[in-house]
């Protein structure tokens, strides 16, 4: 039997290459969502969001936004959207704009924690003769991340390489950046950016074993 085919909703590298670790060969489509705005319009309507909320929030949309552009003759089976932010003092934390505020960032979170939240929204869009449930399902996955204490020089340096602006939190945990993570306490790939173990679990609600995505 052939594998469930599923759509990545994510432009992130690291997103792709840990599903493709894990034997999934997803296809990549990216969202039109404005995330600055997705997150102003839930604010107006249900008051201030938690971080956890802002990243299933964005998960949610960007999956849905996929959907909504594929066409009768699109055959994927499964959606998958994802995305993560960076819970630190109690505020949320998405890609830095620019170095100077990747450099302040940094200088907040060295020799500190933070909690890397990775929101994760699955659509099945098998209809009942293939067996599915056209089920929608999501949750977040947390895991806190411990800083080293960087100097200056460090943050400098490290920034000048370009990869914090590239991501969210203003560090990788498989790049450039893991020489400045002290340690974690969770699940390492959901601070990658998608959470194998979740997914398996998300899978699971919609009757897929994670061997269906696997030839």
């Amino acid at each position: 039997m052939p594998a469930l085919t599923l759509l990545l909703a994510s432009a992130s590298p690291a997103r792709l290459a840990t599903l493709r670790s894990a034997g999934v060969e997803p296809r990549v489509q990216v969202s039109a969502v404005d995330e600055v705005a997705a997150v102003a319009a839930a604010e107006e309507r249900h008051g201030a969001l938690g971080a956890a909320d802002v990243a299933l929030l964005l998960a949610r949309a960007k999956a849905e936004d996929v959907v909504a552009a594929l066409g009768d003759d699109d055959d994927e089976d499964l959606v998958l959207g994802c995305d993560s932010v960076l819970e630190l003092d109690g505020e949320v934390h998405g890609r830095p704009a620019d170095a100077a505020e990747a450099t302040e960032r940094w200088g907040r979170m060295r020799g500190r924690s933070g909690v890397l939240h990775t929101g994760h929204w699955l659509v099945d869009r098998r209809g009942p003769e293939d067996g599915g449930s056209g089920g929608l399902v999501g949750a977040t996955a947390s895991t806190t991340v411990h800083f080293a204490a960087l100097d200056d020089a460090e943050i400098a340096a490290y920034v000048a390489t370009g990869e914090p602006l590239r991501v969210a939190g203003a560090f990788t945990l498989d790049g450039l950046g893991a020489p400045y993570v002290a340690g974690i306490e969770g699940d390492p790939s959901n601070v990658v950016g998608v959470s194998l173990p979740l997914l398996r679990e998300l899978l699971r609600e919609l009757g897929v074993g994670w061997h269906d995505l696997r030839d």
